[in-house]
């Protein structure tokens, strides 16, 4: 099956890049069978899990700690994404002034600190996943998202951004596309790297630590006794004394939860290498990841071969929650991707795709992570990321830890830890307002920004986003 009708998906792979390239090679780890003990079970071998088990470990040494993966650990979003590890805990800055003006001091500080220390962790392991400290580029591409832009740079700058504003000759400067009008480049806010290769370090890590990972076991029930949280699979079995819960966009293990977050797919394409000559037209010296400043907005980074990976703008929601592999093959959405790609940088007209994936984001309607506790505090989850997880999931796995231990009294006494999103709502008015959303956010992206009746009523509620 191809990926679209567009001649450069010719012989496009429906395989996500990184997982292609890197996650044959790790060892796979043992299916639970039977019955053990733990002090900590991590259910979920994503970042967030992978993380939370580190820290555990870090932490508490004598702690026993279990991970169960339900697949192969950073099979699904960790091993998907972009590879955009950012520094921001709220989804970006605009955000975080919408819904935690209050702290937001404190949430850049503890962001950065919190970017700062997965460095640290890949040198301290050796994990090798091609990180690059590059910063972060957002680009206009219509006029009045260059004066939004504009806007943004004093806030940015005064909440401790090395951010600076660029006009038309100086972002195209940076990065050449004749549809760029203005840019906002923020330093050393965002590395970029190859996310597949961060999961299995990560693992890597872990079983250094004396975690026992178990892949292939998915977890079937989590059900509270007196003295011990039973964690159920098809084949085995774990009593521990506490549980974080990290399953993403996955079906939530905590009915509570099954109306706070919606999985969206996003879409992504790898062209092959660039050649020098390519390479020099695109310019690029400095290898940001960028992103324009639509609603419906692209996200685009170099490799370290020099492909380039684009993706973004179709976030597709499907009825009742839906996820299957056949929903990743959408071919009218990777035509479009082609399609911008070379509106974008016309200068690669005989550049071709090798690679076409989608996955799931699990979005809640504060577009940020979330946490909480069950079970009288012996459980705790982190969810709700909206895509933005590769550096957030770290502090998730903090604040989880801190609920679970009462350790961490600056993570755990934040507003963005005790606070919740609002739910959505049942369907068919959750498909309803996710395909509204989408529309009018398309229809603001045609008309100058301009925000509908719908959307100004979302962000009277508490519920707006842009990008």
């Amino acid at each position: 099956m191809r990926a679209g009708r567009h001649p450069a998906l010719a012989e496009t792979a429906l395989t996500p890049f990184w997982l292609d390239q890197w996650a044959a090679a790790a060892d796979p780890q043992p299916l639970l069978s039977g019955s053990t003990d733990a002090d900590l079970v991590v259910v979920g071998g994503g970042y967030t899990g992978l993380w939370t088990a580190l820290l555990a470990k870090e932490h508490h040494p004598h702690l026993d700690v279990v991970l169960l993966e339900a697949s192969r650990v950073g099979h699904a979003a960790s091993g998907r994404n972009g590879g955009f590890c950012s520094a921001s805990l709220t989804h970006g800055l605009a955000n975080g002034l919408n819904r935690f003006a209050d702290e937001l001091p404190v949430l850049e500080r503890l962001g950065r600190s919190n970017l700062d220390a997965i460095e640290v962790t890949l040198t301290r392991y050796g994990i090798e996943c091609d990180w690059e400290r590059s910063g972060e580029l957002a680009v206009a591409t219509e006029p009045w998202q260059a004066e939004e832009l504009a806007e943004l740079a004093p806030t940015a700058r005064e909440h401790g951004g090395k951010t600076h504003l660029l006009d038309t000759p100086a972002v195209r400067a940076e990065v050449n596309s004749p549809t760029y009008l203005a840019g906002l480049w923020t330093e050393d806010d965002q590395a970029i790297v190859d996310p597949a290769r961060l999961a299995a370090g990560l693992r890597d890590a872990c079983l250094s630590q004396g975690v026992r990972i178990y892949e292939r076991s998915a977890v079937t029930a989590v059900t509270a006794g007196r003295a011990r949280v039973a964690i159920r699979t098809s084949h085995g079995s774990v009593a521990a004394e506490r549980v974080a819960l990290a399953t993403n966009a996955f079906r939530p293990l905590l009915r509570r939860l099954r109306w706070q977050t919606v999985p969206v797919y996003d879409y992504v394409l790898m062209t092959e290498p660039l050649s020098a000559a390519q390479l020099a037209s695109v310019g690029w010296r400095r290898r940001q990841g960028v992103s324009d400043s639509g609603n419906q907005f692209h996200y685009y980074r170099l490799t370290a071969d020099n492909r380039i990976l684009w993706g973004g703008y179709d976030a597709v929601y499907h009825f009742g929650s839906a996820i299957r592999p056949e929903l990743e093959r959408r071919p009218d959405t990777y035509d479009r991707l082609a399609r911008h790609f070379f509106t974008t940088f016309p200068q690669l007209e005989d550049l071709r795709f090798t690679h076409a994936w989608a996955g799931v984001i699990d979005t809640c309607t504060r577009f940020c992570a979330f946490f909480g506790t069950a079970y009288s505090g012996r459980v705790a989850y982190a969810l709700g990321y909206t895509g933005l997880g590769v550096g957030a999931s770290r502090f998730g796995a903090r604040a989880m830890l801190g609920l679970l231990y009462g350790n961490d009294s600056e993570v755990t006494s934040l507003r963005l830890v005790r606070t919740k999103p609002l739910p959505f709502p049942p369907e068919p008015l959750r498909y309803a307002a996710v395909q509204l959303t989408r529309w009018s956010l398309a229809q603001a992206d045609s008309h100058g920004g301009r925000r509908n009746l719908w959307l100004r009523a979302l962000d009277r509620a508490g519920l707006g986003y842009d990008s």
